[in-house]
């Protein structure tokens, strides 16, 4: 009892790599046992894909209706790092995909799947997609659909009184709450899905999930050491790594053990006032990059989404990849404050390409399997850019 008190109390990190671990022990041991857990990891995708419509479209609706009026002159710089640093990361997920293609296991049973052919169809079914009845959207996961009726409904919210907009924002803190639990049992539902993967292919598909790993978490590595150095070069036109050093061990360790860009806050904010920076600046960038600098969540969501384009046989022309570089940047904005965030906007990037919600789902549920390094990674690289972005800025009005 002692023993079960103690495992029910871990973190859900350590619990996610003990269901791991049961997983294939079990899938070694009996491969008919492992097929009977299947439906843990059935049953999981089943509520992911249930909450995930709903979560994102009042997740835009409170974010935008919230978005305070008359922002400082000073943030339109820091601001504008976030998006060219977002933009930047998914950009290298583009390429880094194409260098090293990664396929992952996918049920394709009975699917018949209709490649789109080249960028015009890609947009043509975009803009039919964007004009979705909102009640339609909702019901068939149409999350393009769901992101524009989102942004339409938080804008025209924005003057609304104080009352009405607390009210959405309490709602998706419900909806949040209801994710949480779920991702609570993401445990299970991973030994679930790793013990039924297993028994279905074999011991050998765990490599698929090391060979996407390494290339989410060497994409990540880039961003973190080249593609922010440079831009913070630019910007300040001096060594860039002494500030991007002690962001990784001051900010990016302590997130990447939190796996939560919120709980970094207080951590960015003491840093940033340690180094000296302008209080002015810092006090609104670090929690406004906690929302929307997601270089990290930029780089998942298009690595996967091209993962499952390549298992699929789908091919993304150059102009396609671009555009899903910006759909990435974007939907990695509405990422912040969910547990698995990043994740649950995949089904999101899938749709440009025609790939059913279905499938997209089982895309997510890889990626909560190699979630285990994957988030605290990506957690970690979006925390320590919120403060080496402040401080490019900080330093460059001071200069001024």
């Amino acid at each position: 009892m002692t023993f079960l008190k103690k495992l029910i109390n871990l973190d859900v990190t350590a619990q996610i790599a003990i269901g791991i671990f049961v997983a294939v022990i079990v899938s070694l041991v009996s491969p008919a046992w492992a097929s009977s857990l299947a439906l843990f990891g059935t049953l999981f995708v089943q509520s992911l894909k249930a909450v995930a419509p709903i979560l994102v479209f009042f997740l835009v609706i409170s974010a935008i209706a919230n978005q305070p009026h008359g922002q400082d002159a000073k943030l339109r710089p820091i601001l504008f790092m976030y998006i060219i640093g977002t933009l930047c990361a998914a950009l290298l997920a583009v390429i880094m995909s194409k260098l090293f293609p990664t396929n992952i296991q996918l049920d394709v049973t009975n699917l018949e799947l209709t490649a789109p052919q080249g960028i015009g169809e890609v947009l043509n079914n975009l803009l039919f997609k964007l004009v979705d009845n909102p009640v339609n959207a909702l019901i068939t996961g149409n999350f393009i659909g769901i992101l524009v009726w989102g942004v339409a409904v938080g804008l025209g919210l924005r003057h609304s009184s104080a009352s009405t907009k607390l009210g959405f924002q309490d709602l998706s803190h419900a909806i949040t709450q209801i994710v949480r639990v779920i991702i609570r049992l993401a445990p299970l539902g991973i030994l679930g899905l790793v013990a039924g993967t297993l028994a279905e292919f074999g011991i050998q598909v765990l490599s698929q999930y090391a060979k996407i790993l390494l290339v989410l978490l060497s994409s990540m590595l880039i961003m973190a050491l080249f593609i922010n150095a440079l831009i913070v070069w630019i910007k300040i036109r001096s060594n860039p790594y002494s500030l991007i050093f002690t962001a990784l061990r001051e900010s990016g360790i302590t997130a990447f053990f939190t796996r939560s860009s919120a709980a970094n806050i207080p951590v960015n904010l003491s840093l940033c006032e340690k180094l000296g920076f302008q209080k002015n600046i810092f006090a609104v960038s670090i929690p406004l990059g906690a929302t929307i600098n997601m270089g990290g969540a930029a780089i998942t969501i298009t690595i996967l989404t091209l993962a499952a384009t390549n298992t699929l046989g789908i091919n993304v022309d150059f102009s396609s990849a671009l555009l899903l570089c910006v759909i990435s940047a974007l939907s990695a904005c509405g990422a912040s404050g969910v547990a698995g965030g990043s994740l649950l906007l995949i089904p999101l990037s899938c749709s440009l390409f025609g790939i059913p919600d279905d499938i997209a789902m089982q895309v997510v549920a890889v990626g909560f399997v190699i979630s285990v390094l994957q988030d605290s990674a990506e957690t970690a690289l979006n925390s320590s850019t919120d403060v080496v972005f402040t401080g490019a800025v900080s330093m460059s009005a001071k200069d001024e």
